[in-house]
């Protein structure tokens, strides 16, 4: 178990650490307009987030324990494969959900 104090410091330092970050792009920038090189590379943030967050439950699934699995390796195939055909965000979601679902029900 956790100190109570320990984690209200940690707490209390990811706020401030986060609003910090934040500041800096809209207190110290906000105002002023970015060099263009920078906006190329801010576009390309939020396409990188999904496949960060989602590329550990393929290799490593937790609900494996850890181990390689057919059917979450087969939706993120379908799924990247969908968007990269239909470039539909919403249809590639579903469509790989769609494998995944479909493929575990057809193994259990």
């Amino acid at each position: 178990m956790i100190d109570q104090t320990a984690l209200w410091i940690v707490i209390g330092g990811l706020a401030v650490g986060s609003f910090l970050l934040r500041y800096a792009f809209i207190g110290f920038v906000g105002n002023r307009p970015m060099p263009p090189w920078l906006l190329r590379h801010l576009r390309y943030t939020a396409v990188a987030i999904l496949p960060a967050l989602v590329t550990p439950q393929v290799l490593w699934p937790a609900a494996t324990g850890g181990s390689f699995d057919v059917p979450r390796m087969a939706a993120a195939i379908a799924t990247v494969a969908l968007g990269y055909t239909t470039k539909n965000v919403l249809i590639s979601i579903f469509g790989g959900a769609a494998t995944l679902y479909g493929l575990l029900w057809l193994a259990g």
